[in-house]
């Protein structure tokens, strides 16, 4: 006899389909005549950094709980979702604006997204055939999106926001190595995201700033950390 489809899904996997569902919201906020102009991009951002906090419950729920048969496959679908689809639809709906009389810089900006996207789909459908027990091959999608995500957000100089789009994606399916954070260090990137949902561009936007350099550090000096102080067996 078949199993059910929903009888394979955990307590872990629905907050896998719940970080999913936040992405698609980030999604179709920004895109809809119903809220005003000045809450969109608000909306989006705070959607996008919920679904980084349903991505990193739904690990520790599967840790705790159970692992259900479906559940990595089940990540990565929503992390696509959340992490790589509605952060390049939230830098285009951001930049594709200021730049509608020049159809190059439309080329050349879509061109970046779209290599984002390639190099995440390659990330994340590689990462349980990768995955390590210590660290991480390749950056997190979930620092990718962080940094990217801010970026945009405060609406960083278009020359600048396309090669970083560029050098984030390479990095997630690069074969460098990126010690997993222990449990502290991603409790305090958790309080940096509720910061920055409820503090926003408040207190000269300290909140997302520090979340963005956090992120940074951890983006650069991970790998430095991991070669030199790291002993593999």
């Amino acid at each position: 006899m078949q199993k059910s489809m929903i009888k394979l899904l955990s307590v872990a996997d629905l907050i896998s389909i719940i970080n999913a569902v936040f992405g698609f919201l980030a999604i179709l906020f920004l895109f809809s005549d119903l809220i005003p102009d000045e809450y969109r991009l608000r909306l989006s951002f705070s959607f996008i950094l919920l679904a980084l906090l349903a991505d990193g419950l739904d690990g520790i729920v599967a840790h705790k709980i159970r692992k259900s048969e479906i559940g990595d496959y089940l990540e990565s679908m929503a992390d696509m979702t959340s992490m790589c689809i509605a952060v390049a639809v939230f830098i285009f709906f951001i930049y594709s604006g200021d730049i509608s009389s020049s159809m190059y810089r439309h080329v050349y900006l879509l061109s970046a997204l779209v290599l984002f996207l390639f190099f995440g789909i390659v990330r994340l459908a590689s990462f349980n055939a990768m995955k390590e027990k210590n660290f991480y091959v390749g950056l997190p999608a979930s620092a990718s999106a962080i940094i990217l995500l801010i970026l945009s957000y405060f609406k960083v100089e278009f020359v600048y926001i396309l090669p970083a789009v560029i050098i984030i994606g390479a990095a997630m399916a690069s074969n460098i190595v990126f010690p997993k954070p222990v449990m502290k260090v991603n409790a305090v990137a958790a309080v940096l995201i509720i910061l920055t949902l409820i503090l926003d561009k408040s207190f000269y936007s300290i909140a997302p700033w520090l979340l963005f350099v956090a992120i940074l550090l951890y983006s650069i000096g991970g790998p430095v950390y991991d070669k030199f102080f790291v002993k593999r067996q």
